[in-house]
């Protein structure tokens, strides 16, 4: 049974959340996009689960996207309005989600409902399929992925955005993201080391700090090494992702995403 009912995990009290309850909270907050109320099932869902989850976040959909054009914005900048594709891994339901919500009409179109138990193969046909269906004068935003082939993939299927804990998990458990590979800064090797994170790096950390440096903040638990090698990560994939844009500009994507994965080695 769907419910859009939540527990406070803090105090246990439950909270319902409506699509215009959420609209409002996001009006309030002065989000720049807003985001729908949808219903993610994990993968892999049977098809009658996918279709009552696409069919409900239809539904919300379309409320959501009615109290939007019915209220005022709070602020003076425009807030964007997203709808999310869901249906599972099957391709007729992604067909008819995406085609429901551009009836209703958004700013833009998230992927929502990967990266939650399918196999790497499986995300690529779901988000290649999503990507043909949506319009490719509005926004594409694949939700929760992912590593950095992750978003090379993506952008290689004509995603325009992408969000993902990825960068601060893996600071939080020390590891860094390099153009060679991820590096544990945890790791011993690492205690009397005088380079920076990345060599040719422009991060505050990377300017500024050594791997030792931050190697020792991490083992006594001191929240700025935490601070630094999230720094780094969530520098790391803006550059990424600039160094895509530049490359697609030049007309040499295909090119740029193999010398990246090439220099991608194991674990340093």
């Amino acid at each position: 049974m769907l419910s859009n009912t939540f527990k406070y995990q803090y105090e246990g009290s439950r909270h319902l959340y409506t699509p215009e309850r959420v609209v409002e909270n996001q009006r309030s907050i002065g989000s720049d996009i807003m985001m729908v109320l949808d219903y993610l099932t994990g993968n892999p869902a049977d098809y009658n689960t996918a279709l009552e989850a696409h069919l409900q976040t239809l539904r919300w959909a379309e409320r959501s996207r009615n109290h939007l054009n019915s209220t005022k914005p709070l602020y003076e900048h425009q807030q964007f309005q997203f709808g999310i594709v869901q249906g599972g891994t099957y391709s007729d339901l992604r067909k008819a989600s995406a085609d429901g919500l551009m009836q209703i009409g958004f700013d833009g179109y998230a992927i929502g409902g990967l990266a939650v138990g399918e196999d790497a193969p499986t995300r690529r046909k779901v988000t290649d399929e999503c990507t043909d269906y949506l319009p490719e004068n509005q926004a594409r935003y694949l939700m929760g992925v992912g590593k950095p082939e992750d978003i090379l993939d993506g952008i290689e299927l004509g995603v325009d955005m992408f969000d993902c804990v990825i960068p601060s998990r893996n600071a939080r458990n020390g590891t860094v993201f390099t153009r060679s590979g991820k590096l544990n800064l945890r790791n011993a090797k690492h205690r009397n080391s005088k380079e920076p994170i990345e060599p040719g790096c422009t991060c505050y950390a990377c300017r500024h700090f050594s791997r030792g440096y931050i190697h020792h903040m991490l083992k006594i638990n001191e929240m700025l090494g935490l601070r630094l090698a999230t720094t780094h990560n969530i520098h790391f994939y803006l550059q990424l992702v600039a160094d895509s844009r530049k490359a697609i500009k030049e007309n040499r994507f295909a090119e740029f995403k193999q010398e990246i994965l090439a220099a991608k080695t194991t674990d340093l």
